[in-house]
């Protein structure tokens, strides 16, 4: 096996050859042709969205979605998206139909990229008939670039983190 993986790639006319003694790591897998890769492009931008794309809709006063905080109790109380329905994952079966109005597409959420609890109660909604997307960071992103929050003691605002947003809200990031 280790042979294989020493091998040079071969060229192909979607990515460049590798240069010097060493195979490129990242083209070692050449890209996906084009049509290939926007399909699957497409596809991951239909079950996902980001902080920034959530916050400007909610701002509108009428997202065209409903926002889920799939986090326990405790976790909904240090801090929550204002306007969120708080719906935590081993609830979604015996409550989703009573909360969320299944016309409408929801958002989940959950503390940030290293929990997956927002996957979850997703693939929860689903299976129950919803259309779903997730919130790429979760409430860890929300906070860290600035947006105000919910918390049981009242709202609360961040100052933006540098890594993660522009510090000036008139500054775009371009993306």
């Amino acid at each position: 096996m280790n042979q294989q993986l020493s091998a040079a790639p071969q060229p192909t006319s979607s990515a460049p050859a590798a240069t010097g003694d060493s195979p490129s790591a990242v083209l070692a897998v050449p890209p996906a042709p084009p049509a290939e890769a926007a399909a699957l492009l497409r596809a991951a931008l239909a079950r996902h969205t980001d902080v920034s794309d959530v916050a400007a809709d909610l701002a509108t006063g009428t997202p065209g979605f409903t926002l889920v905080d799939s986090r326990s109790t405790a976790a909904w109380d240090q801090g929550h998206v204002p306007g969120a329905v708080h719906l935590p994952t081993a609830s979604v079966p015996a409550l989703a139909r009573r909360l969320l109005d299944p016309a409408r597409p929801v958002v989940t959420y959950c503390w940030g990229p290293g929990c997956d609890g927002a996957t979850r109660a997703a693939l929860a909604l689903a299976e129950q008939g919803f259309r779903v997307k997730e919130m790429l960071g979760g409430f860890e992103y929300w906070v860290r670039e600035g947006f105000p929050y919910d918390t049981a003691d009242g709202p609360r605002t961040s100052v933006p983190d540098p890594l993660t947003a522009p510090l000036r809200a008139a500054d775009d990031c371009g993306c």
